[in-house]
């Protein structure tokens, strides 16, 4: 029997009740499951459905586990003990794909930053090809939604985190990219080399990847990986590599010959076209090629692509002041790319560090900081490495007495004191913002409403 002709007669423990336990819900309700328990620790209800806190038996047949869930959590020995089979929800949509949709392609992409922006990126060029296809996972619409459309999609990009990375076994793509690898989520891996080893075992599901020239992480732990390589990055390229021309992108892995090279779009397609968003462009481009998408289509994709809210976003500018919302940069790695974008910046950041070091990115970054302005928990640990290692920095600290409106009110106003003509007031936190907002999202558009307040 089929796997989907068979999972109507078992009782399934749906194991988180966030955005993915929410889909893997409506899919058996969709097809008239009605025998499964969800488990989380928060929740109380998802869909109508009630939300254990405990199971007092693990009399199961099959576990769905959402990303997030440590894997030493005791839940899953005790299912383990019990002979219940256990898999990720990238596993379980495999497993309907197989069936539902077996012609339908999935490329993947996973890294530290820029993950969104780059699969965005590519379901724009699909669109500009008349593909179609969308992009999907920790992007937004989950894996297993988007195998539910009418017509089904041909193919999909799907964004990757290291947490679903190594929650599966099974998922197979046509290619992989993976950006690239710098300290984040450390409080929930235990350490960089447990999270890079989590990023880098996407390319055992494939047969080509594409990476990044430029990260030496991600060269020397791809060593070993006998598949097919195309490395991007900011240089001429080489054979077998897409890169920089002057002002031009160009493709030397998917033309006609080793010798030619062919103009993938030009930097003034590219919004904004700083260099950790040409990377971007340049590693989307690659996964599109290797489906067989034309240059055409995937400099038209490129060109009409608008960056996503919260990402290297102006919000306002005057008297020569700029101010830009990147909210997103959650960890210091993404808010080096920020600060590498702007000359003179009056600095906001702070919230909740997972366990990330902030000494590289201040060491890196200092000399285009003119004043800090920290929020949050995990302040203290931006302020030693500022007071460290670029003392002369002045460094402000904002309280939240109120909501966290009213302080990032405060915020706004302590940088409105500091900032000049030819100042760039950067929201890059560097950090995730869980501590004070509810999102990353909440914490970016409070800010675009205080800048807004501010300058009517």
């Amino acid at each position: 029997m089929s796997f989907l002709s068979e999972l109507p007669s078992k009782k399934i423990l749906v194991v988180g009740a966030g955005v993915t336990g929410s889909a893997v819900v409506r899919y058996l309700q969709s097809i008239g499951h009605k025998n499964f328990i969800i488990l989380d620790e928060r929740a109380a209800e998802v869909e109508g459905v009630s939300v254990v806190n405990k199971i007092l038996a693990p009399d199961f047949d099959l576990a769905i586990v959402s990303p997030g869930w440590k894997q030493e959590n005791p839940i899953f020995a005790d299912l383990r003990q019990a002979s219940v089979e256990i898999i990720g929800e990238l596993d379980f949509a495999w497993r309907l794909r197989q069936e539902i949709a077996p012609e339908q392609k999935w490329l993947a992409l996973t890294g530290t930053n820029g993950k969104t922006t780059t699969v965005q990126m590519v379901e724009s060029i699909f669109q500009a090809a008349g593909i179609h296809g969308i992009a999907c996972g920790n992007v937004g619409t989950t894996v297993i939604e988007a195998l539910q459309t009418d017509p089904i999609h041909d193919v999909l990009v799907i964004e990757l985190s290291s947490f679903q990375i190594q929650w599966s076994n099974e998922a197979r793509f046509e290619t992989v990219a993976i950006l690239n690898l710098a300290d984040d989520h450390i409080d929930w891996h235990g350490s960089f080399e447990s999270y890079a080893n989590a990023k880098i075992s996407l390319l055992e599901m494939s047969k080509r990847a594409v990476l990044n020239l430029s990260d030496p992480e991600i060269v020397l732990r791809s060593t070993s990986w006998n598949g097919e390589k195309i490395f991007f990055g900011l240089d001429t390229p080489n054979s077998g590599e897409v890169g920089l021309v002057e002002n031009l992108l160009v493709d030397r892995a998917f033309s006609e010959s080793d010798s030619a090279a062919e103009v993938i779009a030009e930097l003034t397609d590219i919004n904004p076209a700083v260099p950790h968003n040409v990377m971007n462009a340049l590693a989307a481009a690659a996964l599109a090629l290797s489906y067989g998408i034309s240059h055409e289509s995937v400099r038209a994709g490129l060109s009409s692509f608008m960056p996503d809210h919260h990402r290297l976003e102006l919000v306002h500018e005057s008297n020569g002041i700029s101010w830009v919302n990147d909210s997103k940069a959650t960890n210091p790695h993404a808010a080096l790319a920020a600060l590498g974008s702007y000359l003179s910046v009056i600095w906001i950041a702070g919230g909740l560090a997972k366990g990330a070091r902030m000494d590289s990115l201040i060491s890196r970054a200092a000399s285009r900081v003119k004043a800090a302005i920290l929020i949050g928990e995990d302040r203290e640990i931006i302020a030693s490495s500022l007071k460290n290692i670029a003392p002369e920095i002045p460094v402000f600290f904002i309280d939240k007495s109120g909501t966290s409106m009213a302080m990032m009110e405060a915020v706004v106003a302590k940088a409105a004191e500091l900032a000049e003509s030819g100042d760039t007031v950067l929201l890059a936190p560097a950090c995730a913002s869980m501590d004070q907002f509810t999102s990353y999202a909440q914490r970016g558009e409070f800010f675009a409403q205080s800048v807004k307040r501010l300058n009517p």
